[in-house]
């Protein structure tokens, strides 16, 4: 056999000489070789023997243009030839594998993919063949090929030989026999990658209708989606034991020639979208990780393309296929799709789109199927609240009617979703509903035909019933905050009775639920702050809520905290505004009364300590002095300007009270304010002549 094979190599040698010499036609010369060559049936040997055939005479094929060319059917000859040469080829090589004892069967698998390159070499002749047109590919290439490569039934054959026809030929000609092709792919062995095929089609399909915009019209004459979407699908059909990831991952290829090739086709997008949700349905929620990465990679595709949310939207498949993530891979996708509309800026503008897309992020608002907020990791939970958050911010319509709309339909997502998440939630859409009151103050009308009317009495109902559930979660300083945000709006709306409501809430939470003392002391600033920036109420009010403040600032655990709540106070009754407030003698009461608590601190921490402490407070104070004094405050004299800088210099002087290098430099930073403004003159500097520093 080893002397036969010799024999033949030299022949081959032999007849491309005589090609060469062109004493016969060279179709006669390769047809007397290729048959000469069944005389080699060992495997190894016959598949060396004939690539080599197939290599000299690579250059002596009656080809189009070739110095070998004979008559019109030629061309014809040449690619019978190369046929002829794949089909003995292929079958050697698919005999290999039964040479030899079970026990070597994987050696031998590993040779036969090493010497797979051979056997694909004649497809590589064929497609540089000049005279294979699309007709002839038609009707005589490719059918022969897929007879052969069907025929064979060995799965590693038909996956390298079906990737060689895709690799190998041209794309127009892939698209113009894309029925053909696709065809062959359910008669394929079941353990045969079709998926990888098919992705690979898909992608040379996508890559050449990218290259020119002339080509898309030939996309639409052979209906390359409707074909592709049904060979899909009876390839799954076919391979009945095709894992679920290898379906889904058919889908994710499909969807991405449809988004590249027919952008403009949304149609299309949800066709693909129904098709996983068919295969899915009947079956238990995914638990293959790659399955669960390949469906996210399915639904991010149309957020990636469009660079709008908005587009998902629209497609009635999409919530369908998230249906089928478990939990943890839902609230995944909700983080991609809420990514995506901050990343792109996506205007989210109506109730009904808000709806749609408060139901696919579900997993983020509410627990799904008994899993609690509490199970959760707390750096992740708040990392997907505040991005809930940050999303809330971002709906917006210019309607107040439709932005109404839209903070209902949000508050009603929301509300159900537990303790943890109701403060990260609720204060962003509180803002929005405040952004809106802004917009229509003054409007106090109900709108004709309007279910909820876009009012500013209306919405602070709602707020009102918004905090009330934040209150209750508990998180009573958050509530607090906002109620002072609502009544401040309220104030800029003229609503002095709504709020005054704010303003009661606000003391309400403060009196029963707030007993840490320093959120106390946060707060009760908080509410002076606030308080002293209203001009709505009326006198009465107004004495009632300043009255409430002060009290509740001399109530606080710590004399410090008492000393500075109360001096802070003091603006509650003096307002640097043109109507403002200007009550000179009740300011004088709150300092003298901050004086004595300053006082009382001192001797406390005489007592507790052995020594007085530091005189920041009657410093602090005495700030507020020089501030009234300037403010024009007619009680406020420099006599009591005097006498407290008098005070102050003297406790500093006292052996009981503990140095304190921050204090000394508040209170020479003061000294040389005075200075400052003494050596100035003017009005000012008169003001301060009679003080000495």
């Amino acid at each position: 056999m080893n002397l036969f094979s010799t024999l033949a190599t030299f022949c081959l040698e032999l007849g491309s000489v005589y090609i060469k010499s062109k004493e016969a036609p060279a179709k006669d010369v390769l047809k007397d070789l290729v048959e000469m060559c069944r005389g080699v049936q060992h495997p190894i040997r016959g598949l060396f023997l004939r690539s080599y055939l197939a290599q000299i005479s690579r250059d002596k094929l009656p080809d189009i243009g070739s110095e070998y060319e004979g008559d019109a059917d030629s061309v014809m000859d040449a690619v019978e030839f190369v046929l002829q040469n794949f089909t003995e080829m292929n079958k050697l090589w698919v005999r290999l594998q039964h040479q030899g004892p079970g026990r070597v069967r994987e050696k031998l698998e590993k040779e036969r993919s090493e010497l797979r390159d051979l056997v694909g070499k004649n497809l590589h002749v064929l497609g540089q063949i000049e005279g294979v047109d699309l007709g002839m590919y038609k009707d005589a290439v490719l059918p022969r090929v897929l007879e052969q490569i069907v025929n064979c039934s060995d799965d590693l054959a038909q996956y390298y030989l079906m990737d060689c026809i895709i690799q190998v030929f041209p794309d127009e000609y892939h698209l113009q026999t894309l029925e053909t092709l696709l065809g062959a792919c359910p008669q394929l062995q079941p353990t045969v990658d079709v998926k990888t095929v098919l992705s690979q089609l898909m992608e040379r399909l996508s890559n050449y209708a990218a290259s020119s915009t002339d080509v898309l019209p030939e996309f639409l004459q052979v209906e390359a989606f409707a074909k592709l979407s049904s060979a899909i699908g009876r390839v799954i059909e076919a391979q009945v034991n095709m894992p679920i990831v290898g379906a889904i991952t058919l889908y994710v290829s499909l969807l991405t020639f449809t988004l590249r090739v027919h952008p403009d086709r949304l149609d299309y997008v949800d066709q693909v979208l129904g098709a996983c949700v068919k295969k899915l349905s009947g079956k238990p929620k995914l638990e293959d990780q790659r399955a669960k990465k390949q469906v996210v990679a399915l639904l991010s595709a149309p957020l990636e393309k469009y660079n709008d949310a908005v587009m998902a939207l629209t497609l009635s498949n999409y919530p369908r296929v998230m249906d089928h993530l478990d939990n943890e891979t839902n609230k995944v996708m909700a983080m991609v799709i809420i990514e995506s509309i901050t990343k792109n800026y996506t205007c989210i503008s109506t109730a009904h789109q808000v709806e749609v897309l408060f139901e696919l992020i579900k997993g983020l608002i509410k627990d799904l199927d008994g899993t609690a907020a509490d199970e959760l990791d707390e750096e992740d939970f708040n990392e997907e609240q505040n991005s809930v958050a940050r999303l809330i911010h971002m709906l917006y319509n210019d309607d107040p009617e439709e932005l109404l709309k839209i903070i209902c339909t949000v508050k009603k997502s929301i509300m159900n979703g537990g303790p943890r998440r109701l403060p990260f939630t609720i204060p962003p859409l509180i803002f929005s509903a405040l952004r809106l009151i802004r917009q229509l103050q003054g409007q106090d009308g109900d709108v004709a035909g309007e279910e909820v009317p876009a009012t500013p009495k209306k919405i602070f109902q709602i707020l009102n019933e918004m905090i009330e559930s934040l209150s209750a979660v508990p998180s009573p300083e958050l509530a607090l905050r906002l109620y002072l945000q609502c009544a401040e709006a309220a104030n800029d709306c003229g609503l002095e009775p709504v709020a005054y409501e704010f303003f009661t809430q606000a003391f309400v939470l403060y009196e029963e639920e707030i007993a840490d003392s320093k959120a106390q002391v946060t707060a009760i600033h908080l509410i002076i702050g606030t308080l002293q920036r209203l001009n709505v109420f009326g006198v009465e009010n107004r004495d009632t809520l300043t009255h409430k403040a002060t009290g509740y600032s001399a109530k606080l655990l710590k004399k410090p905290d008492q000393c500075r709540a109360v001096y802070a106070c003091s603006h509650l009754f003096w307002v640097d505004d043109q109507d403002g407030i200007k009550d000179g003698e009740r300011v004088l009461l709150c300092l003298k009364r901050a004086l004595r608590i300053a006082n009382a601190a001192q001797q406390m921490a005489n007592v507790t300590r052995g020594n007085s402490g530091p005189v920041t407070l009657f410093v602090e104070i005495l700030n507020k002095y020089l501030y009234f004094f300037e403010k024009g405050n007619p009680q406020i004299t420099s006599a009591a300007i005097q006498g407290l800088i008098e005070l102050i210099t003297t406790e500093m002087q006292s052996e009981s009270t503990a140095p304190n290098a921050a204090s000394d430099a508040f209170f020479a930073s003061t000294l040389r304010y005075i200075q400052f403004q003494k050596q100035k003159g003017g009005a000012m500097g008169e003001k301060y002549d009679s003080v000495k520093v």
